[in-house]
């Protein structure tokens, strides 16, 4: 891979493809006609996934050539603490965690809203331990973020 990276848990990409793409047809199915009411509540929900995008991109731009979807790191990097990193973690799993929340929220579908917002919690729980185990054991991370026991 590109400047040494290397994959780890490439099967944990699978569950995360298949959780975004039933969230979505869920969201498409539930909300048919496709219809959203512009009221006070559809213009809040529309301001916290712009919010939520720009945060995104912030983490983006933060991480660089590192950002990826899949857990892929370059073996003995130093960890980003720039950006939202500074800040938290993992910023962009709690931009996709809110997301789960505000997308049903504002297309009014509360099937979606509770089932997939659940079932993220579930595979972003997985996702970050098994990130962080491989950041703990390839990366700088331990230095800055000691484990928990």
């Amino acid at each position: 891979m590109r400047y040494g990276g290397r994959e780890f848990y490439p099967e944990s990409f699978a569950g995360m493809v298949t959780l975004h793409l039933g969230f979505l047809v869920a969201l498409l199915w539930e909300t048919f006609p496709w219809e959203i009411d512009f009221d006070s509540r559809a213009v809040a929900c529309l301001s916290v996934l712009i919010v939520l995008q720009c945060i995104r991109y912030w983490c983006i731009v933060t991480l660089g050539t590192q950002w990826n979807t899949r857990i892929i790191l370059i073996p003995g990097s130093s960890i980003k603490k720039s950006g939202p990193y500074r800040y938290v973690r993992h910023p962009n799993y709690i931009v996709v965690m809110m997301e789960f929340i505000f997308i049903p929220l504002l297309m009014q579908a509360p099937v979606s809203l509770v089932l997939f917002s659940g079932l993220n919690l579930l595979v972003l729980r997985k996702r970050i331990r098994l990130e962080e185990a491989a950041l703990r054991t390839f990366t700088d991370y331990s230095m800055h973020f000691p484990a928990i026991k």
